[in-house]
């Protein structure tokens, strides 16, 4: 017997699904097109939305998710963490590099995780919050490689050389087939760095960052 589910929850989350996908906004006739339900369901649904800070309307009226999601995209920070770390820890510690998990946060990479090895006597800092552009360094590109948008250098990784920071190396490779989430897995490092060697490690550790947030 097919589990019980509430239409209002499930039309009010299609709601936000759609203009999460179009950030020029919708007005709420190509909303409610887009969602398959009447006007006046979707009114009622935005306006509950907005009151939760979750959709917003602008002075042409159209309507777009609003900043309230960012709380709970933040909230699941932590999750990722945690759940990413054991695989980070492995990666860092096999090749004595910093390795990072990093989300796409609008048009910027941002690392939410990072391992140093404990074992290595220099290795890069990476702080947990840094940010740069999607197009630059080569987390963000890697991001860019799970949507489609950049080709890969081989074997479905990406590989930078002093793009954000003089003498670093990275390798990242594209976190995929989680609904709902883009993120890559990387490493970064001063000085040499095999990138057909590690290249594949780092592929094979998104890989199984997925299974686990799967």
């Amino acid at each position: 017997m097919a589990a019980e589910t509430s239409q209002t929850l499930d039309r009010g989350l299609r709601v936000l699904e759609v203009l999460a996908g179009t950030p020029g906004g919708l007005t709420i006739t190509n909303l409610a097109a887009e969602v398959g339900v009447n006007r006046t369901v979707v009114y009622r649904l935005v306006a509950t939305l907005e009151g939760h800070g979750l959709a917003r309307r602008d002075a042409a009226g159209l309507v777009h998710v609003g900043l309230g999601v960012l709380s709970l995209a933040r909230g699941l920070q932590p999750v990722l963490r945690e759940l990413a770390g054991p695989v980070l820890r492995s990666l860092a510690e096999e090749l004595g590099m910093t390795a990072h998990l990093t989300v796409a946060d609008g048009g910027e990479a941002l690392a939410i995780a990072v391992v140093e090895p404990t074992w290595t006597d220099f290795h890069v800092g990476y702080r947990v919050g840094a940010r740069h552009p999607l197009g630059q360094g080569a987390a963000g590109r890697a991001i860019l490689l799970g949507r489609g948008e950049a080709q890969p250098g081989t074997d479905g990784y990406v590989e930078t050389a002093g793009e954000l920071q003089a003498g670093a190396r990275g390798v990242a490779a594209p976190v995929t087939g989680v609904d709902g989430l883009e993120a890559s897995v990387g490493i970064v490092t001063l000085g040499e760095l095999d990138a057909r060697t590690v290249g594949p490690l780092v592929v094979a550790a998104a890989g199984r960052v997925a299974a686990r947030l799967a």
